[in-house]
């Protein structure tokens, strides 16, 4: 969940639970409020009664109080306190039942005590009530909808600066002499963001470019002495005054030295791959390819008995010629040096997959770690970066691969 709708969900639930706290509250209070009116209008309708009586010495009649209700039963009693309660009212024009509110207390007139009630509706106070409450709805939907724009809107431009630059990092690209392109923010956090990410990214692309330097360099001059190194040993190796322990070292020594060739050459692709620093993209027939390696190594397959089967189905890809031929290199070495005698290759090529399997050591692999570099098996002579180079060259063309053991196969799969 973004960090707005987080926000937005925070706001709105300390909004509602406000706005209920607060409607509850209102609601009581209006009513309170209400019921107190009523009241005090009741005990002005107890005094007329009085100074009615005190005037006429004698009960007023129904006609004199309009739509309120006087009850007077004569009584005993000498004292009554005075309450208010809740009860029913009887509209006489309307002829229906509606809520009232009451007031009773003790009268006297001519050496007699009659105990009055006087009846009010509360019909035009709930009414009054609920409009009210029917406002305050409203007001409070007015605002809920007024915070939800202003969420969606207006805080949602604010963070416009945030994800340019989230866009921005993504798209990063160590490689790329092109510098970030931030957009300005008129929030400090932002600009102070943008500041820390422009600094950064100076700093890892000079360094970048100090290590893409050091490694060319390296890899260069390593080539020179390597090169001197096997012309020497070659020269070494014709002489025929060599006895034969010696000839054994001398070419202990060549096996070294053209390891380290391999290897030096295989680290510094590595570092052009990971860095998109080949670029020679064209259109190429993956089973026409397929095909041309398989002459290519016929001979080794052939001096194995690896029984060789094929199903390759026409599939073209835009790829670089230089690492399809590298990638088929090391596909194909893997399966021959890694399968064993009299045992199967099975190639196949459809419109979405590429399918390398073969027969082998009876151990699956580890499929988490045999991608990494330097993975090999003990037996293995290789430099332990081939399948580390396979799998680069399929990132770099936004395909996927992957190992596992399949009925005593060994089965290497690219998603194309």
């Amino acid at each position: 969940m973004k960090l707005s709708a987080h926000y937005n969900k925070a706001n709105i639930i300390i909004t509602l639970s406000v706005l209920f706290a607060g409607a509850v509250i209102y609601f009581f209070a209006i009513n309170y409020i209400a019921k107190n009116q009523l009241d005090r209008n009741l005990i002005e309708e107890i005094d007329g009664v009085k100074d009615y009586i005190k005037l006429n010495q004698q009960l007023p009649k129904q006609v004199d109080f309009d739509e309120d209700q006087v009850i007077f039963v004569k009584t005993d009693r000498q004292n009554l306190q005075r309450r208010f309660f809740d009860t029913i009212y009887n509209n006489p024009k309307e002829r229906k039942k509606e809520a009232g509110r009451a007031v009773s207390c003790l009268i006297s007139l001519n050496g007699n005590n009659y105990e009055t009630t006087i009846i009010v509706s509360r019909e035009d106070t709930e009414y009054l009530v609920q409009i009210i409450g029917f406002i305050t709805l409203i007001l409070s939907i007015g605002l809920l909808l007024i915070l939800f724009l202003t969420n969606r809107y207006i805080l949602t431009g604010l963070w416009k600066s945030f994800y340019a630059t989230l866009n921005e990092i993504k798209a990063f690209n160590v490689s790329d002499t092109k510098n970030f392109r931030l957009k300005q923010s008129k929030v400090d956090e932002f600009s102070e963001l943008n500041k820390a990410v422009h600094i950064m990214s100076s700093r890892v692309k000079n360094d970048f470019q100090h290590l893409k330097q050091f490694t060319e360099n390296a890899s260069h001059e390593m080539l020179t002495p390597l090169a001197v190194i096997t012309s020497k040993l070659d020269t070494l190796i014709q002489d025929e005054t060599l006895k034969n322990y010696q000839f054994d070292q001398i070419n202990d020594i060549y096996a070294a030295a053209g390891r380290l060739a391999r290897l030096n050459q295989s680290l510094l692709l590595l570092v052009k791959i990971e860095n998109n620093l080949i670029e020679d993209a064209e259109q190429i027939n993956l089973d026409i390819l397929i095909s041309e390696k398989l002459k290519q190594f016929h001979e080794l397959i052939f001096s194995m008995n690896i029984q060789v089967e094929k199903n390759l189905q026409n599939k073209q890809v835009l790829a670089s010629k230089y690492l399809m031929d590298i990638l088929f290199n090391n596909l194909f070495s893997n399966a021959i040096r890694h399968n064993t005698k009299n045992g199967k290759l099975i190639i196949t090529l459809t419109d979405d997959k590429l399918i390398f399997q073969n027969s082998g050591g009876s151990t699956p692999l580890n499929p988490d770690k045999v991608f990494e570099r330097f993975q090999k098996g003990n037996k293995s002579e290789g430099t332990g970066l081939g399948l580390a180079l396979v799998k680069n060259i399929c990132t770099l063309n936004n395909w996927t691969i992957s190992y596992y053991y399949d009925n005593i196969l060994h089965t290497f799969q690219i998603a194309l």
